[in-house]
């Protein structure tokens, strides 16, 4: 993808249409359903339009922290997001690290007001950042854990996350990753509104 084409797209005037491009070019995975969830920082004065950008995409979002004019943004769908969190093996390791979801449902705003509390207090200082979020964004609980074990060092290979487990089924995944943004960008391109293409991923992730 042309560095001139994405530096443009990022700076046009329409604020809503910067906006989806920068969501399309950033959540490509999440939007074309390989992920179920994804996060990304956005211009504060810009977050009042992702109600908006999100209509009709199935979508919700959470601002976990506010921070010299930018906001850390967390999107989701939430029967995926809740089904994905009440796996045993992400259960059992957000309740290790505090987020009290161990022999109970998880509940989806409960324990993204913690994470985003958690957030909050590393900003100011009062604490390391939660390495955990890696599970909130659906990467391979085996990276997560070598990222905290190892304080982020001696992974085998970075891409979309460092890769502490199985490195060729990481380059496959950030292949389709790749894939994906390529996609979803050249649609929009092309004249799809960011719900025709976060639409059509839902369905099919539904359908799997």
């Amino acid at each position: 993808m042309p560095v001139e084409v994405v530096s443009y797209m990022l700076t046009v005037a329409d604020v809503k249409r910067r906006l989806q491009f920068q969501l399309i070019l950033q959540c490509a995975p999440f939007l074309k359903g390989l992920k179920v969830t994804c996060i990304t920082n956005v211009d504060k004065g810009v977050c009042q339009e992702l109600r908006t950008v999100l209509s009709d995409t199935g979508i919700e979002y959470r601002i976990l922290a506010v921070r010299k004019g930018r906001c850390l943004v967390f999107f989701f769908r939430r029967a995926a997001f809740k089904e994905y969190l009440n796996r045993e093996d992400i259960r059992g390791f957000l309740s290790f690290h505090g987020y009290g979801c161990a022999g109970r449902e998880a509940d989806v705003d409960d324990i993204l007001q913690k994470l985003s509390a958690r957030i909050c207090r590393y900003s100011k200082e009062d604490i390391a950042f939660p390495h955990e979020i890696g599970a909130f964004l659906d990467y391979p609980l085996e990276d997560v854990k070598g990222f905290i074990d190892n304080g982020g060092k001696n992974c085998l290979i970075t891409g979309y996350w460092k890769v502490y487990g199985d490195p060729e089924k990481a380059q496959m995944i950030f292949l389709a990753y790749d894939k994906a943004k390529t996609s979803a960008v050249n649609e929009f391109l092309a004249g799809k509104h960011i719900r025709d293409i976060a639409c059509a991923a839902g369905i099919k992730a539904a359908a799997v």
